[in-house]
């Protein structure tokens, strides 16, 4: 039983380093100062997901129904910034790095996970939601949903000169 939970973890783990590997080109990235300046460069919102990547089975359940898949991973590389706030119990984050995810779980109010929320490139929230049964199209259509009215600051901003 004991090698099962080590090699069910081992996974888990691979998993998330996977997901840590792969921001606009479809890679998840850990730093929010660059997923904000990307955001903000391309006029697109960033996906944010407050994960425990080797403890939370509704995180590994979103990750490998939806995160993982061609669906998501293709609307994300045209439309998102992604960024992971991982909160693992069996790795040790940098130090800079879970300080930086800490002071966002608290700035956030984020009291669960999996937690995902959509916020502009100033860091402002959009919209908030976690795990949804339905793989990834359905969630795809989701985040859609969620996004219908987003604008880019700057979008908004350059749409604004050209009315006047």
């Amino acid at each position: 039983m004991k090698k099962q939970a080590v090699s069910a973890l081992m996974l888990v783990l691979c998993l998330g380093a996977a997901f840590a590997a792969q921001a606009g080109d479809g890679r998840w990235e850990d730093d929010f100062a660059k997923a904000k300046a990307e955001a903000a460069e391309k006029g697109r919102p960033i996906l944010i997901d407050f994960t425990g990547s080797d403890w939370c089975p509704w995180c590994v359940k979103l990750d490998k129904e939806v995160f993982s898949k061609n669906d998501f991973k293709k609307y994300a590389r045209a439309n998102l910034v992604l960024f992971v706030a991982d909160f693992p119990r069996g790795t040790k984050l940098p130090k800079k790095e879970a300080a930086q995810n800490k002071e966002l779980m608290e700035k956030y109010g984020v009291q669960g996970f999996p937690t995902v929320l959509l916020v502009d490139a100033t860091g402002k929230e959009i919209a908030r939601t976690g795990y949804k049964e339905g793989g990834a199209e359905e969630y795809v259509k989701h985040l859609q949903e969620l996004l219908k009215d987003f604008k880019a600051p700057e979008a908004a901003e350059g749409n604004a000169e050209k009315t006047k």
